[in-house]
């Protein structure tokens, strides 16, 4: 089968809770359990394509070195990737795509917490490079909580040289956990790169719905809906349900779409059939607006964009970025001397309640900045950096170029 495929593009279910139906454990290590019962993981993984799912993912939510690790697992990140992905590729035997799942590693990235956000990146890179050895066909990171998990995983993900495909959760606010926009989160992945943007899990087919009516009018990427069919102590929605959602998913601009908590082979086949018939639909691409993003807002912009005075940065600039917010611009200069700058930059970057357009005296010291800065960034022409390299890094980073 080809990537990327038709659409509507059918996933699979939930896993971890039709394994818990199964009889897993709750306080178990998944991952364990799923090798110790490998036919109960291949057995389900085929019902989802009996059922109509064109891809089944591995089982590999909490297969990355972290997670493992707070289960006393060190240093085998690779080899149970590989293992569990094998399951998976035995179960689908070629009649459907098979893509590598990632999940939150339960690290929480400066400055809010310890983990440099580079060390994040090399932990999702590790889980990708070895499901793509495994012979994965896509990469799909999904339940991300904050924008810098979904950057992480993406930028890590992405060094595998595979597909890749972003889904989000929503908390009851309909924002992301770390109380982002989720437009903001859409402007940002889906210029960093992503082949596929959405959101999973998050409360059910209403709170996706939600989301993804508010953003598909600025999509320029397929749009994912994975929705929960309920939690087990409230009782699960019915396939038919899951089926009429779909087809409501489906008319509200998703193009890829599938199950998550509770949901099992019966809903995925009652969605299949809602999605039966409908003529392919092509991804969106609407690319009339100029966005830049923070985190929590997204800001749109036009060709006469107004920059403040330059910001130098330094471990304590929180006074300079609000005074600067405040002078009446679209974006706030930020003067990038060295690596060091972009590092101080990034520290104080949650103050930033407007874009931030870099003005970098070299390559090393803007690409830092892009890296680091959670959001979609404007590069300033002006930069003592080679048009090209500016271009360049411009695509690569999802950054607009004044």
């Amino acid at each position: 089968m080809s990537f990327p495929p038709a659409f509507p593009f059918l996933l699979d279910g939930g896993t971890g809770t039709a394994l818990m139906a199964a009889g897993m454990p709750w306080d178990c290590c998944p991952e364990d359990w799923a090798l110790a019962h490998s036919q109960v993981v291949i057995d389900l993984q085929k019902a989802y394509v009996d059922a109509g799912s064109q891809a089944v993912l591995t089982p590999t939510f909490g297969a990355n070195e972290p997670a493992l690790a707070r289960r006393g697992i060190v240093g085998q990140a690779r080899d149970y990737n590989l293992r569990l992905a094998e399951l998976t590729l035995r179960a689908v035997d070629g009649r459907a795509l098979v893509g590598g799942d990632l999940a939150p590693a339960g690290l929480s990235c400066e400055p809010f917490g310890e983990t440099p956000f580079l060390h994040l990146v090399d932990v999702y890179a590790e889980q990708a490079l070895a499901l793509k050895e495994a012979g994965v066909d896509f990469l799909f990171c999904e339940t991300l909580l904050s924008l810098a998990e979904a950057r992480a995983a993406y930028l890590g993900a992405r060094q595998a040289g595979l597909p890749v495909m972003v889904s989000m959760a929503l908390n009851e606010q309909g924002e992301t956990f770390s109380g982002g926009d989720p437009l903001a989160a859409l402007v940002s992945l889906q210029r960093l790169g992503a082949d596929a943007f959405g959101f999973n899990c998050s409360g059910g087919p209403q709170a996706v719905l939600d989301a993804l009516s508010a953003v598909a009018p600025y999509a320029v990427t397929p749009l994912v809906a994975k929705p929960s069919a309920g939690l087990p102590r409230d009782g699960y929605r019915s396939p038919e349900i899951m089926g009429k959602a779909a087809k409501a998913l489906f008319d509200a601009g998703a193009r890829v779409l599938g199950g998550c908590c509770g949901c099992g082979p019966a809903h995925i086949a009652a969605m299949a059939d809602a999605l039966q018939g409908l003529a392919p639909a092509a991804a969106p691409y609407n690319d009339d607006n100029i966005i830049a993003a923070t985190e929590t807002e997204a800001f749109f912009l036009d060709e006469d964009l107004e920059v403040s005075e330059p910001v130098e940065c330094s471990v304590d600039m929180a006074d300079s970025l609000l005074e600067a917010a405040e002078s009446g611009g679209d974006a706030v200069c930020i003067h990038l001397k060295s690596v060091d700058d972009a590092h101080e930059f990034s520290a104080n970057s949650h103050l930033l309640h407007l874009p931030p357009a870099f003005l970098a005296e070299t390559e090393e010291a803007l690409e830092s900045a892009l890296i680091h800065f959670q959001g979609r960034a404007i590069i300033d022409s002006r930069s003592e950096v080679e048009r090209d390299v500016l271009e360049t890094l411009s695509v690569g980073y999802g950054a607009l170029l004044f």
